[in-house]
């Protein structure tokens, strides 16, 4: 059982999911480095993680594996719903830019594919879209 599984808001359990895929990310490569971690306390902010789940998965980060989707659909959707998190400040930088990256390619996009998305969804996010527009502008 996940961390996510213990809570029934769906909007806050799909934030934890997103947080400890996040949190797996980062520290697969077995250090955080500053860069990183300002951008995991900011998404821990605007993802409305409590002190609780934070320290649960940011002591036991590798226990909560990334969640590869076969589905495209499923997988755009988890872009766009990280997208607007990463947006919600209206600014990408550099660290949240890298941290996007390996997580597409965490959920199950190429290297190729996750780059092309990446591109289209920054022009895309400068305005705002539902996901439906998201979805075919991707196509």
């Amino acid at each position: 059982m996940s961390i996510a599984d213990l809570y029934t808001s769906g909007k806050h359990k799909n934030n934890v999911a997103h947080f400890a895929s996040i949190v797996s990310l980062a520290t697969a490569s077995g250090t955080v480095n500053e860069d990183e971690l300002n951008v995991i306390n900011r998404l821990a902010q605007k993802l409305e993680i409590t002190d609780a789940e934070y320290d649960e998965i940011i002591n036991n980060g590798k226990k909560y594996a990334v969640e590869i989707s076969s589905d495209k659909e499923s997988r755009l959707e988890r872009m766009f719903d990280f997208f607007k998190i990463v947006y919600s400040d209206h600014q990408l930088d550099e660290a949240e830019l890298k941290l996007l990256n390996r997580y597409a390619i965490g959920i199950g996009f190429t290297a190729e594919a996750a780059s092309k998305i990446i591109a289209k969804s920054i022009r895309i996010f400068e305005g705002k879209f539902t996901f439906e527009e998201y979805q075919m502008l991707l196509k």
